[in-house]
């Protein structure tokens, strides 16, 4: 991989540096929380966060740990900025989504600091790309303050469960209520759509649930069309975690498999509705 071994040209100076010998190993990740045209990039020592926002009810996140690149260095305590998703995806596919076998587009990622582009540096057969992508002034970000100390009811399920569910309830419905318990039904998905109500449960012996740690019954519905975003991440993951604090707010995080067989996860962070009452659930 020749980009990782070459230092910066004479005299320059990167805040962010970055090498992957697979491109798609990040573009999958970042296609996984497109659901809006910009995103928010945070880097620190333990790797690079990408956060997108919609209407200030979804917030999704996806983790790229330092391990995961061959090179990354950041040179102050954070760097941080606002990019286009959209463009910087079309950058890292530029060679296309699909190389021939045996063969992967390289990357190397370069960022001078605040007022200047991100550098993309892609190579592929000998090819090389350079595309400079301009960044803004990052946006204050929703902060859901979702702390582990808060999470009242959690489980783990393997994604095909997760997977079939959707396939199988009614998304002409407007929301989808959860009801996580200590007692029956444990676990349950419900719509309410054209064709009626229907239930799905999963009780917590399931050969799908990984772990079950459910304190108090809670029933919420969250807006389908927030939801909707979060089933990209959904198709790439193998394990999903499912977690509720005491306000009804719904942390979704999925476990992804890189091709390189390495662990990274995207995070998705949902606003119960607040237009249902106590009385219709």
């Amino acid at each position: 991989m020749p980009f990782s071994a070459q230092p910066p040209a004479s005299g320059e100076s990167y805040a962010l540096s970055a090498s992957l010998d697979n491109a798609r190993n990040l573009s999958s990740l970042l296609r996984a929380v497109h659901f809006q045209d910009h995103a928010t990039c945070l880097a620190t020592a333990s790797g690079l966060r990408v956060t997108v926002e919609d209407a200030k009810c979804i917030q999704a996140n996806a983790f790229i740990q330092a391990e995961i690149f061959q090179e990354f260095s950041v040179q102050e305590e954070s760097v941080m900025f606002r990019i286009s998703l959209s463009v910087l995806l079309d950058c890292l596919t530029i060679f296309g989504t699909s190389s021939l076998p045996g063969t992967s587009t390289a990357l190397r990622m370069c960022y001078r600091g605040y007022g200047y582009p991100l550098m993309l540096f892609l190579e592929e057969g000998g090819v090389v790309t350079v595309c400079k992508i301009n960044t803004q002034e990052p946006v204050e970000l929703l902060d859901f303050d979702f702390c582990s100390t808060k999470v009242v009811n959690k489980i783990i399920l393997q994604s095909e469960g997760l997977r079939e569910a959707f396939a199988e309830l009614d998304m002409t419905s407007e929301v989808l209520q959860i009801t996580m318990s200590p007692d029956k039904p444990y676990f349950r998905l419900s719509t309410f759509g054209n064709a009626g109500s229907a239930h799905l449960d999963y009780p917590r012996d399931s050969d799908l649930m990984e772990a079950f740690h459910c304190n108090q019954t809670q029933t919420n519905r969250y807006k389908i069309s927030l939801l909707k975003p979060s089933t990209k991440a959904l198709t790439l993951s193998c394990k999903v975690s499912i977690r509720t604090d005491a306000q009804g707010f719904l942390s979704l995080q999925y476990m992804i498999r890189n091709e390189d067989g390495q662990i990274c996860f995207v995070e998705y962070y949902c606003c119960p509705d607040e237009n249902i009452t106590e009385a219709e659930l």
